[in-house]
């Protein structure tokens, strides 16, 4: 009999002692049926160890949220965590939360996280004896894998082969087709010339997908729609896959129109078996990346559901996988579906798999990783109930998904129960860093059925409030109560075809907003003068003081009778107010010159103007130019001094927060100075060049 890991030995131990605790940490009670067998066969886990390996520690070769989620299933089982952080993550959540933390250089990625001889070092000083890559950085690659096995290091992923065969996607269509497994149209050869991916783009037709042969998340894809935007969607494609992935091959393929982003939650292990955890749709996106993850998928029939599941197996049985991984499918209007990709490693959205199957899938990784078998057959998993997942970001969605920077000075969320989860990386005074993916959190609900969760997702956003940089969270708010969002009918264009309704421009507040505001303003100032005029989004509140404690507030032609008072609640100051009789009851919140309300609506910022002369530097730069829309590093520029360009022409690239930027002229015109070389490092609202307008363009101006 193989000994028993030091995983299934504590496990055993909690089992025997306090297992009626188990539930509250990530089994909600809901599953009692399942949750009796999984007992169970913690108990008689110990005989199903093949490798013998003890993990007692594990190194988690990442930062943020992931990070804090590995330490958390690591705790619980009596795991030791290590944590890993650069010099931008020195104070960070994820090495507070770790048993011990080790420095492994600078900021840039490239320097620390992605730096295999460093981690697998510190994996050696820490006694660690395995690696928990998360998802990003090193969690892909092959190299680093190999490197684990060969330095005798458990890596908590799939064998090198299998990281190998997926990770490549020309390689992984040509084993998914002998598979059986469906694939769409495409070109995935080894000749990289540009003409040659030209012609096979015209042979396939327009429009098509460009894809980076390696990685994920979005970065090295481009569509194009026409033969003449080709090469330029081409170059851009290449320098994000280079820079991501160090790799700069893509493959071609036929691009669905409108399609669905299903994909499904694999796990496979050393003896040789394979299951399925049911499928997920990731459908809608913005800028080729998952903003809101479902699951189930909506609408989807039992047998098609079946039929997903077989085939991902299949997939993974293909090429031995082991451990977790996800198996990436476009679905079209008629419910068919195409393999897309296999992601060989734990998804950013696995929360809501774990909340519809009564999972802990980082336990899984952990134990099977260990030589276990999976802790669960086919037949024992079941699905429950329905599950939401939104991705708060920093981020400008009236700006194109602009990613940002900078410090949470506010920020309060949800409370977090057994079917509510906040999985984030960061705290208030943190700062989100301009080096890294600007993801806050992520947002976890789950319900009796979509409805509900749905119900429960809103509800939760508007109880997540952040001050201190641009969010989504409104964004999100529009998306999940969209009538279209909310009949399921989803797919990869939503966002685009539903842009008027998703990205209102952020109109003037109503003047009942101001009302509140005033009153809010003047009980936290205790102003209680008989009359004064206050001034906010450039309109007058003349505020007058009645004895019997309530407000006539003036503004333009309508006066408004307002009432109300602040009281506080677990740390927060909340402004109950009556205006005209209609009540209504807002968190509130005033720093510097702004007035913050949130409230069921969403929220609302409403400025006291400041003077002109210390107002911010004009969005248009010097002399006409472009600003840096944030911190990055200036990757390609195209044109010198004296250069005459178009508007729209390109002027440089810069690459921030993991993307790519473009940087287009404003109007026509004449370069007279470029401020930046390529590789050098621009802040956020500096001036990139300097552009002299055409003649007739000034006096249109004018």
């Amino acid at each position: 009999m193989a000994a028993a890991s030091a995983v299934s030995v504590l496990l055993v131990a909690a089992e025997r002692n306090r297992w009626h605790r188990l539930p509250s940490l990530l089994l909600p009670p809901r599953f009692p049926g399942l949750f009796r067998t999984w007992v169970w066969r913690q108990r008689t886990m110990k005989y199903t160890t093949t490798t013998g390996r003890n993990i007692t520690k594990v190194l988690i070769a990442n930062r943020g949220e992931i990070a804090c989620r590995v330490m958390r299933t690591a705790r619980k089982l009596g795991v030791q965590s290590v944590a890993v952080y650069s010099e931008a993550d020195r104070n960070s959540m994820h090495v507070d939360m770790a048993d011990e933390a080790y420095s492994i250089g600078p900021a840039p990625s490239q320097q620390s996280y992605l730096s295999m001889e460093k981690i697998i070092q510190v994996a050696k000083t820490s006694a660690a004896q395995a690696i928990h890559p998360g998802y990003g950085f090193l969690s892909e690659n092959m190299e680093f894998a190999e490197l684990c096995k060969q330095e005798g290091i458990i890596f908590i992923g799939p064998p090198p082969s299998a990281i190998r065969d997926m990770g490549i996607k020309s390689t992984s269509k040509s084993i998914m087709a002998a598979a059986g497994v469906p694939v769409v149209e495409g070109y995935h050869g080894e000749d990289q010339s540009d003409q040659c991916l030209k012609e096979h783009a015209g042979r396939i037709g327009y429009p098509v997908m460009i894809k980076a042969v390696r990685g994920g998340g979005g970065k090295g894809m481009r569509i194009v729609r026409s033969e003449q935007e080709f090469q330029e969607q081409l170059e851009s494609a290449r320098r994000e896959a280079k820079k991501s992935f160090n790799d700069d091959a893509v493959l071609i393929e036929k691009f669905v129109d409108t399609p669905r982003h299903v994909e499904v939650q694999v796990f496979g292990d050393h003896h040789g078996n394979a299951v399925y955890l049911f499928e997920r749709d990731c459908s809608v996106q913005r800028r080729h990346q998952k903003i809101i993850e479902e699951a189930p998928a909506p609408g989807i029939k039992p047998e098609v559901r079946k039929k997903l599941g077989e085939a991902a197996v299949r997939a993974a049985k293909a090429v031995n996988y082991v451990g977790a991984g996800t198996v990436e499918f476009i679905m079209d209007s008629k419910h068919n579906f195409y393999f897309m990709e296999m992601n060989t490693r734990l998804q950013v959205e696995h929360p809501v798999t774990e909340m519809i199957t009564g999972t802990d899938l980082v336990e899984w990784q952990l134990r099977i990783a260990a030589g276990e078998k999976i802790p669960l057959s086919q037949e024992e998993i079941t699905l429950q109930g329905h599950a939401f997942e939104a991705r708060i970001y920093a981020e400008d969605p009236s700006n194109n998904f602009m990613p940002g920077a900078g410090p949470l000075v506010h920020l309060s969320t949800p409370r977090a129960d057994p079917s509510t989860r906040i999985e984030t990386g960061v705290r208030q005074g943190d700062e989100v860093s301009v080096h890294y993916d600007p993801m806050i959190a992520k947002l976890v609900v789950w319900a009796a059925d979509r409805q509900a969760a749905l119900t429960k997702l809103r509800y939760s956003l508007r109880q997540y409030n952040i001050i201190g940089l641009h969010t989504n969270i409104d964004f999100l708010l529009n998306l999940s109560g969209h009538p279209e969002f909310e009949a399921g009918n989803v797919h990869t264009d939503f966002i685009p075809q539903h842009h008027k309704e998703l990205l209102l421009s952020r109109k003037a507040a109503a003047k009942e907003s101001l009302c509140q505001a005033a009153l809010g303003l003047i009980l936290k100032e205790k102003a209680m003068t008989d009359a004064f005029t206050l001034q906010a989004h450039d309109v007058a509140i003349a505020v007058t003081y009645n004895h019997d404690g309530s407000y006539s507030m003036q503004i333009e032609d309508k006066t408004f009778q307002v009432l109300g008072d602040l009281y506080s609640e677990e740390d927060c100051t909340y402004l109950k107010c009556s205006v005209n009789g209609v009540a209504s009851k807002a968190k509130l919140i005033i720093l510097e010159n702004t007035i913050y309300l949130f409230s069921k609506e969403g929220s609302i910022e409403i400025d006291i103007p400041v003077p002109k002369y210390l107002s911010s530097v004009s969005s248009e730069g010097t002399q006409g130019g472009p600003l840096a829309p944030m911190t990055g590093t200036i990757e390609k520029v195209f044109v010198k001094a004296g250069d005459k360009v178009k508007a729209g022409d390109s002027l440089m690239v810069m690459i921030a927060m993991k993307m790519e930027h473009t940087i287009k002229a404003p109007k026509d015109g004449t370069i007279k100075k470029v401020f930046y070389r390529e590789g050098a490092q621009a802040n956020r609202h500096t001036p990139l060049v300097e552009f002299e307008e055409e003649e007739s363009d000034k006096r249109e101006s004018e």
